[in-house]
């Protein structure tokens, strides 16, 4: 089976620019993902989003069921109620 061929960016998204230090899942990833589709990209890979412990490593998770809170876009989930 052949593949095609694609391209895309690996930025996790505590790496995006926020209000609060580090980037969320919220507006600034939104508009990540339009800059991909406006740049060609294809692909969005992330590093695991589990909630971290010490040395913030994404790769030392406490659980690989559970998602990090400090990825939740809290002024988002304000203004829907």
């Amino acid at each position: 089976m052949r593949y095609p061929r694609s391209a895309g960016i690996l930025l996790h998204p505590t790496s995006l620019p926020g209000r609060f230090g580090i980037g969320d899942l919220g507006e600034t990833a939104y508009r990540f993902v339009d800059f991909l589709v406006e740049s060609g990209q294809a692909l969005w890979q992330i590093l695991p989003l589990g909630p971290t412990g010490y040395g913030d490593s994404p790769y030392q998770c406490f659980s690989a069921f559970a998602g990090n809170p400090l990825l939740i876009d809290l002024e988002a989930l304000q203004a829907v109620g």
